[in-house]
């Protein structure tokens, strides 16, 4: 079942809707409300909260972006399978 829907998900991360989706949220989470949320002199682990939020989500844009080109390398595969 586990590989069945991790195949599942990588089919749909080759929809062109799904990049344009996390394209869009890339945008929202790095424009002014959010950034203005984090904008705050609270502290974790040392750094000020923005620094966090903007490394935080540089990792999880570079997971993604890994993600898309994993998916499209599934795509490939089974296209070439099919010849």
């Amino acid at each position: 079942m586990g590989h069945r829907f991790i195949l599942g998900i990588m089919r749909r991360l080759h929809n062109k809707e799904t990049w344009v989706v996390f394209f869009m949220l890339g945008i929202i989470m790095m424009n002014f409300p959010f950034i203005q949320i984090f904008n705050m002199p609270l502290r974790l682990f040392g750094m000020p909260l923005l620094y966090l939020y903007l490394i935080l989500g540089w990792m999880i844009s570079i997971c993604v972006i890994y993600l898309f080109v994993k998916a499209i390398d599934l795509h490939d595969d089974e296209k070439d399978e099919g010849r």
